[in-house]
């Protein structure tokens, strides 16, 4: 018992500390806004599976990467979870260098809402009555969004399904958080190369093109890209789905402030009333967990 509650401590410190890095990203982003969003997924995908490379064999954790080679569900598995990681590292990255990260902050509030619904629906979790109130008023708030704004938010959209479909797959995937990501690298890497070298013949790469210090942010993406997956990893194995999904409100959150107040995007009495709903089920759901919330259920029973 006591093992599985330090475990699930664990997991959790580890998840705030993927979506607080997350949500402090848009940052790092915007220092290489003057490349094409193209070019810089693929060097985040190549510098990703270099540092994971360098991590895997300091670690000798190469049977842990063979092992998802050899088991034909997992390995089925990280085929989907790579494409969903590498469409929402795109979506990301052209948001906020296209002046959207409201949007994208917006994105990862409906976010939790999809990874809890993927929770109960396939892997069978449970919400009690305070958790599906919460995720009533996510819902009334993304709705709320939506309809005032007149059109659909495609990119808040792309970037809450493919992360929380991310999320589905990795924790049915059987296999080390750092084996995993590097299997996921491993994939899409040989795509990436080869499309930085038909950039640079074509003229439309960064290689040799871009200052030294632009250039060494470049070689930073796979630092600042595996960290916070591997710590997300570690988490999404040792904690229920649904609470991943509510923690991930840090992020969003870091997201917007910075979308707000650092790059001046604009933010509306849609926007306050929208994201104020989500912030009260958010409130909501961590009480849902502490002997408040029950005990006023069990007043709201008693009345009727």
């Amino acid at each position: 018992m006591g093992k599985e509650v330090s475990e699930k401590t664990a997991g959790t410190w580890a998840a705030v500390a993927a979506y607080t890095a997350w949500g402090l990203l848009p940052l790092f982003w915007k220092t290489l806004d003057q490349i094409p969003t193209q070019n810089i997924l693929a060097h985040r995908i190549v510098w990703s599976f270099a540092f994971l490379f360098f991590l895997v064999s300091f670690g000798r954790n190469w049977p842990q990467v063979r092992n998802i080679f050899s088991a034909k569900k997992t390995r089925t598995l990280f085929l989907f979870t790579s494409c969903f990681l590498g469409l929402n590292w795109f979506t990301y990255i052209w948001a906020v260098n296209s002046g959207h990260v409201v949007d994208a902050s917006l994105g990862y509030f409906i976010n939790p809402l999809i990874s809890v619904l993927l929770g109960v629906l396939f892997l069978k979790e449970k919400l009690n009555f305070w958790q599906k109130i919460s995720v009533f008023l996510v819902l009334i708030g993304v709705l709320y969004m939506t309809v005032d704004v007149g059109r659909i938010p495609w990119i808040s959209l792309t970037l809450a399904l493919t992360f929380g479909l991310y999320g589905l797959f990795r924790k049915k995937a059987d296999a080390d958080s750092l084996a995993g990501l590097t299997f996921e690298m491993m994939i899409l890497s040989p795509i990436a190369v080869v499309f930085i070298i038909i950039m640079n013949i074509h003229k439309g790469g960064v290689i040799g093109k871009i200052p030294l210090l632009t250039y060494l942010l470049l070689l930073c993406t796979g630092i600042v890209t595996a960290l916070p997956l591997l710590c997300f990893n570690y988490g999404v194995k040792r904690i229920e789905l649904k609470t991943i999904g509510f923690l991930q409100y840090l992020s969003p959150t870091f997201q917007l402030l910075l979308g707000v107040f650092a790059f001046k995007e604009p933010f509306s009495l849609t926007h306050l009333v929208s994201f104020g709903l989500i912030w009260v089920a958010l409130i909501i759901y961590s009480l849902s967990h502490t002997f408040l919330m029950p005990r006023m259920q069990m007043r709201f029973k008693d009345k009727d």
